[in-house]
């Protein structure tokens, strides 16, 4: 053989073991991000994280909940609150078996726009579920971590014709704190 052929040779056998080299490299590198995202989607915090922030687009505008002659089960949450996120898959299956009956509204407490509601429903800590008659009479409100039974039992007293207000506050919320700036943070605490 001549010395041009073996050079082609050698050439042509690097380029193949660079490219299986590669595949490799490239395959390794798939099955590690389908691990990974496997790990983290089984994971229930990183769950209820999506789950909360999924709520805002999965909710009711307060305008029609509050004039459609349904009951309203009225949330305010944020994404950073730890006792939200603990209680993010009980409120979702809430919604999936009650949500053909009742309004179901999440306002994120970050969001300014939902300053009015955070006032009239005096919300200094979260997560604060409310629940309202048809009528829009507040009937209930749940302040921090809550016993799903509890939250099933007020709901199903929203088909009943008295209903005395109940107000159930929990020690594990996060509280609200606002500064004197324009902007009103919020704080874990």
């Amino acid at each position: 053989m001549s010395l041009v052929s073996n050079t082609l040779i050698v050439q042509s056998e690097r380029r193949v073991s660079i490219l299986k080299t590669n595949l490799k490299a490239i395959l390794i590198a798939i099955i590690s991000i389908v691990i990974i995202l496997s790990v983290l989607f089984r994971n229930p915090f990183l769950k209820s994280t999506y789950l909360l922030r999924s709520f805002g687009e999965l909710s009711v505008d307060p305008n029609i909940a509050f004039t459609n002659n349904k009951p309203t089960f009225l949330e305010f949450y944020a994404e950073w609150c730890e006792v939200c996120k603990e209680m993010a898959p009980q409120v979702s299956a809430l919604k999936d078996e009650y949500e053909k009956d009742i309004n179901f509204v999440f306002l994120n407490v970050d969001n300014q726009k939902w300053g009015n509601y955070i006032q009239q429903f005096a919300v200094n800590g979260i997560p604060q579920v409310n629940l309202l008659d048809k009528k829009g009479n507040l009937i209930s409100t749940f302040i921090g971590k809550q016993d799903e039974i509890k939250i099933r039992e007020s709901i199903k007293n929203l088909q009943k014709e008295e209903k005395p207000y109940e107000e159930i506050i929990n020690a594990e919320f996060s509280k609200i704190q606002e500064n004197n700036r324009d902007v009103s943070p919020r704080s874990h605490g």
